[in-house]
C-alpha cells in the first residue's frame, strides 16, 4: 500500500483514458468499465421488498457483513474519510422518503455514503440505506460482491417491463415507508472523476411522482501519500451532504423532474468550485458554450 514504486495497473490508465474521450464526446453517462454482461432480470428472480424469509435472513446477514467490511476499508486505509460535511441537511428529511443521488467515481463510493448515515442507520431504527443498481450487477456478478449485490437493500432495475412495474411499485412503497434510496443519477460509474457529470431525469421524476425531497450528496477528493494496489494514490473523502431539494405543489411532475435535475447540477457545481478552488469546465464544446 505505502510503496511509490508500483506500477501503474494498465486497466485504470484504459479507463482513463475512455473517460477523457467520453467527456469530449458528451457522452456522460456511458459505462467506461468492462462489466460483466447483462442477463435479463425476470420478476420471479428479484424481491424487491424481502418478502421471503430466506431473502430476509440473507439481507440481515449481509447487512453485517457490510458493516465490517467497510470498517476493514476504512482500516485499512483502502478507504479514507477525511470529514462528513452537512449532516444537518440529511436530519432535515430523516422522518421522511428521500431519494440520496451520489456522483459516481468508484464501486465503494456508496460505502462512504454508509459511513456517513451510519448514526442514523443500521441502529436500530430499522432504517437502512436502499441502492438502486444495474442489471448486470444483480443477474451476474460473480462471488462474494455478487451476493453483496443481491442481498444488501438493493434495488435492481430491468430491460423487462414486467420487472420494472414490480420495481416501480417497490419504490413507492419504501418512499411511503419513509425508507432511503440512493440512485446514481450520472449512472455509469467513472473512476476517480472529480468533476460533477450531467444527470439522468429518473431519480428527479421518482422524487416527484411520490412528493419527497431529494438529497444530493456529492464527494469531493483529494490524493493521500498512500499509493494502492492499482498504483494510484487512494483517494481522501470527504462526504458534502447538500440542502435538500423539494418539489413544488403547485407544479407538474415534468416540470418538477427538471427543476429538481437542474437545482441538484447546481448544488454539485457549486460544492465542486467552493472544494477545488477552480471554476467547472469540460471539454465538451457543446455544454461547455451553454454554460457559458
Amino acid at each position: 500500500m505505502n510503496t511509490k514504486n508500483i506500477e501503474k495497473d494498465k486497466t485504470r490508465l484504459e479507463v482513463l483514458k475512455k473517460i477523457e474521450e467520453y467527456e469530449k464526446q458528451g457522452w456522460w453517462s456511458r459505462d467506461v468499465e468492462d462489466d460483466p454482461p447483462t442477463i435479463p432480470l425476470t420478476p420471479d428472480k428479484v424481491d424487491y421488498l424481502n418478502k421471503k424469509l430466506s431473502n430476509k435472513i440473507a439481507t440481515f446477514f449481509v447487512n453485517i457483513g457490510a458493516k465490517i467490511f467497510i470498517k476493514k476499508l476504512i482500516k485499512n486505509k483502502q478507504m479514507i474519510i477525511k470529514d462528513v460535511i452537512g449532516r444537518q441537511n440529511y436530519e432535515k428529511v430523516m422522518d421522511s422518503g428521500v431519494i440520496i443521488t451520489c456522483n459516481h467515481f468508484n464501486a465503494f463510493d456508496n460505502f462512504a455514503i454508509h459511513h456517513a448515515l451510519m448514526p442514523y442507520m443500521y441502529n436500530g431504527s430499522g432504517k437502512v440505506l436502499y441502492k438502486v443498481i444495474r442489471e448486470g450487477n444483480f443477474t451476474n456478478f460473480p462471488g462474494l460482491y455478487g451476493f453483496f449485490f443481491r442481498h444488501c437493500n438493493t434495488l435492481p432495475l430491468s430491460a423487462n417491463f414486467s420487472t420494472m412495474k414490480n420495481f416501480m411499485q417497490a419504490v413507492k412503497t419504501l418512499l411511503a415507508r419513509k425508507e432511503k434510496i440512493l440512485i446514481y443519477a450520472e449512472q455509469g460509474m467513472w473512476w476517480n472523476y472529480r468533476k460533477p457529470r450531467p444527470m439522468a431525469s429518473g431519480s428527479f421524476r421518482f422524487a416527484a411522482e411520490n412528493n419527497v425531497p431529494v438529497l444530493p450528496i456529492f464527494i469531493t477528493m483529494e490524493d493521500s501519500d498512500i499509493i494502492g494496489g492499482d498504483g494510484f494514490p487512494v483517494q481522501i473523502y470527504t462526504v458534502n451532504i447538500l440542502e435538500p431539494i423539494y418539489p413544488d405543489p403547485n407544479k407538474s411532475v415534468k416540470q418538477n423532474t427538471e427543476e429538481m435535475k437542474d437545482k441538484n447540477y447546481e448544488a454539485w457545481k457549486k460544492c465542486y468550485e467552493d472544494f477545488y478552488k477552480i471554476p467547472l469546465t469540460y471539454s465538451t464544446q457543446s455544454l461547455q458554450s451553454k454554460q457559458e
